[in-house]
């Protein structure tokens, strides 16, 4: 739970109310105006009313250029950022051919799969020329090739079940799964702070949706009990299943799921568990083999093991671990296997060769290494953070931590700031976030040095410094060595 402090919580509503004041006062006006001009609509309605894009129109604009930045170049621990500018107030932004060469603390390259690798990049190349970039067809026509099998074998194998079934997208694994796997009658009990896609995905199953307090197994059992007791609405007949839905690591807090704890309330009140694995499977783990392996949770208690290949294997799409039934169930019924393209194989070729060098099948430790690397860079980089007086979230061995911005002014400066000194980085804030907890999300990889990180560390807390987001004060032996470099310069 994150306590805002109050003068920080009163400024950022201040913040964001002068705002809204502004953008109704210029949206009055601009009601006025276009009373008298004529509209072009030819009888239609507007596809977007006044406060449908209000948000879009009058605060995400304004600092539209800190998002969707284009890169030119592979998303390793450096990448080459295009420079954009605009002329019509940050309405529309328009490349330039200027590049600059920035230290990359925003993709989900954990491992550092996603630049050319010395294992993985030749057999994905060999791939691309046997079979092609697409299959041109869903699995159950003609798009399911050797390497899909391989994978789906592979890929259970590796996180420790029966059997698995691949999708051409993450996103989809769970939005299009969590409807199959659930439906009216049931009861989805998802955590507070769970991935848009699966809330996408408990809207769409018609199940009834409870939530309960973020990563608090015991509000989690009162919920349980509270709902066993009271039954399906109006008829309180038993509910016809239960699925409670938690991730390894949460993407936008950085920390680990409490799963031994969470395993041990739905094995007392019978209920089905679902792990989103998307962020944790290959990035944590003495194996790479994600939050049951790191916190000692045997797989065989999880039911549905969720995770995708965009993070640590650095290629796309997700997969469904569980039992052979459950995995045959799927494909006879989940509609991103019936109907959507499969998995190119070059891509699927990426992550099985991706998963061999994790495991030393390539006949060499980098894999260990990788392993050792990520976690001792998150790990460091995390520490340091904190010993300059930054709100950092989440637990040690996550790669993801955040800096608690707050302000909507701070955030375009912090990121702003930070490109000027060559360093990526990715903010979030609302709707991603609750309005208050706007943030930067940091992605610490393997293939970072500590050079690299060193380097990330100086700019951040001179950008820090100057945009007023360190709450905590520093430690005095940081203080010490800051004076000491100094007196030295």
């Amino acid at each position: 739970m994150i306590t805002i402090p109050y003068l920080t919580a009163l400024s950022t509503y201040f913040s964001y109310g002068l705002l809204f004041a502004f953008g109704q006062f210029r949206d009055f006006f601009r009601k006025i105006f276009d009373w008298w001009r004529s509209s072009d609509l030819q009888g239609y309605a507007p596809i977007c009313l006044g406060l449908e894009d209000f948000y879009t129109r009058r605060l995400y604009l304004r600092i539209q250029d800190c998002f969707g930045r284009p890169i030119s170049s592979a998303p390793d621990a450096w990448f080459d950022v295009v420079e954009r500018y605009s002329n019509d107030n940050n309405k529309t932004l328009k490349r330039t051919s200027n590049i600059n060469r920035c230290l990359n603390l925003g993709s989900y390259n954990y491992l550092g799969f996603a630049a050319a690798d010395e294992y993985c990049t030749p057999r994905v190349i060999e791939t691309l020329k046997k079979f092609s970039p697409s299959t041109c067809s869903s699995r159950v026509d003609g798009g399911t090739t050797t390497l899909h099998n391989e994978l789906e074998e592979s890929v259970a194998a590796f996180v420790g079940k029966p059997a698995a079934i691949v999708f051409g997208m993450g996103y989809v694994t769970n939005s299009a799964i969590l409807p199959v796997l659930i439906g009216k009658g049931g009861l989805v009990i998802s955590d507070s702070l769970n991935h848009n896609s699966i809330v996408s995905g408990a809207r769409g199953s018609r199940a009834t949706i409870k939530v309960f307090q973020h990563n608090t197994p015991s509000h989690l059992e009162k919920v349980l009990r509270e709902q066993i007791a009271e039954g399906q609405p109006r008829t309180h007949r038993p509910w016809k299943k239960i699925i409670v839905v938690v991730e390894g690591i949460y993407s936008m807090e950085g920390e680990l799921c409490k799963l031994p704890e969470i395993v041990a309330v739905c094995k007392k009140y019978k209920a089905y568990i679902y792990l989103d694995e998307a962020h944790s499977v290959g990035a944590v783990g003495k194996t790479g083999r994600g939050v049951c392996e790191l916190l000692g949770v045997d797989t065989a208690d999880v039911d549905v093991m969720m995770g995708t290949f965009t993070k640590s294997f650095g290629s796309c799409g997700g997969y469904i671990a569980g039992s052979k039934e459950l995995i045959q169930y799927l494909k006879y019924t989940c509609p991103a296997h019936l109907y959507a393209t499969s998995i190119s194989p070059p891509a699927a070729q990426q992550i099985l060769s991706a998963i061999k060098v994790i495991l030393g099948e390539d006949g060499s430790n980098r894999g260990a290494q990788k392993l050792a690397r990520i976690r001792e860079n998150s790990n460091f980089f995390r520490s340091e953070l904190q010993k300059m007086g930054f709100e950092v979230l989440g637990d040690n061995d996550s790669p993801v931590m955040p800096i608690m911005l707050y302000n909507p002014a701070k955030i375009p400066a912090f990121s702003r700031e930070c490109l000027k000194h060559n360093v990526a980085v990715v903010t979030v804030a609302f709707p991603a976030t609750p309005l208050l907890l706007a943030r930067a999300r940091i992605c610490i990889s393997a293939s970072h040095t500590k050079e690299d990180l060193l380097k990330a560390l100086e700019v951040i807390s001179s950008v820090g410094d100057l945009v007023g987001i360190k709450y905590f004060p520093a430690e005095p032996n940081k203080l010490q060595k800051e004076e000491g470099m100094i007196k030295e310069d």
